[in-house]
């Protein structure tokens, strides 16, 4: 009696309008994904193009890809680095920990009275070219984005600095000076803490980076700069606060003191 033997399953085959359907795509879309580099090229039967069911998975996970927000150049790469030997989870996490908000802030919305209202207080009808100055410094220096007929604010706790110190007397030209000038600063030292994880994590080497296999550890490296790097700044902002504090203002304090006191004669 001849022993049955188990039968090797053939992958399906599609024609290009087949695969888009199946993929639930469409042609177009399976054209670009060969052009751009993250599906590869059907088997050639005469003139008739074949595909088979890897590459339905890889439209697949290219489709996921885009809905998670990456483009065509960073899936092209994280496939190449699949198709090297790299985890793609582990490649997708590191991708993420990179790509992720490091604030907690939820962006707010506000209209063109309301940002008149906080920062051009007392002034009922600015001339157009003012606000339209003021705005374009406001967008430049990433405090509000146009959004229709709204402004997107990416972070109410800077607008909300801004506008009490508008409140305080500080004019709104001042303001905008001095934020640019922070935000030098902070890239400076976001830059230190960069550098240093660089040269700890020996990502200096460029060419030796395919052959990698402690991407978890990086990410996990990255993720913890996030805490370090907030509690280094508040610190040593509040060190420095207080000495700047009480060089600028102690002896001022010191001199009006001594104005006030009787003569002693």
């Amino acid at each position: 009696m001849e022993t049955s033997r188990p039968r090797m399953e053939r992958m399906a085959t599609y024609r290009i309008d087949e695969l888009a359907r199946t993929a639930g795509t469409t042609v177009r879309n399976v054209r670009a994904f060969q052009e751009r580099g993250v599906l590869p090229p059907p088997q050639r039967h005469g003139r008739t193009g074949v595909y088979d069911d890897s590459h339905l998975a890889r439209i697949r996970l290219v489709v996921q890809l885009q809905e998670r927000g990456y483009t065509f150049a960073v899936i092209a790469e994280l496939i190449s680095a699949w198709e090297r030997g790299h985890d793609l989870g582990e490649l997708l996490g590191l991708e993420k920990v990179l790509t992720d908000p490091w604030t907690d802030e939820i962006p707010g919305y506000v209209t063109l009275v309301e940002l008149g209202e906080l920062f051009l207080p007392g002034e009922t009808a600015p001339p157009p070219e003012r606000v339209a100055e003021l705005l374009r410094r406001a967008e430049e220096l990433g405090f509000v984005e146009p959004a229709g007929d709204r402004y997107r604010v990416p972070s109410p706790r800077l607008l909300n600095v801004g506008a009490e110190l508008v409140a305080a007397g500080i004019p709104l030209e001042a303001v905008f000076d001095i934020a640019a000038r922070l935000a030098g600063d902070c890239r400076e030292i976001a830059r230190r803490f960069v550098r240093l994880t660089v040269e700890h994590a020996d990502l200096d080497d460029v060419a030796g980076y395919h052959d990698r296999t402690d991407l978890p550890d990086l990410a996990q490296l990255i993720t913890r700069l996030r805490p370090l790097a907030q509690s280094a700044v508040h610190g040593l902002l509040a060190r420095g606060m207080q000495a700047e504090v009480m060089t600028a203002f102690g002896e001022r304090i010191e001199d009006l003191a001594l104005r006030e006191e009787p003569d002693a004669g």
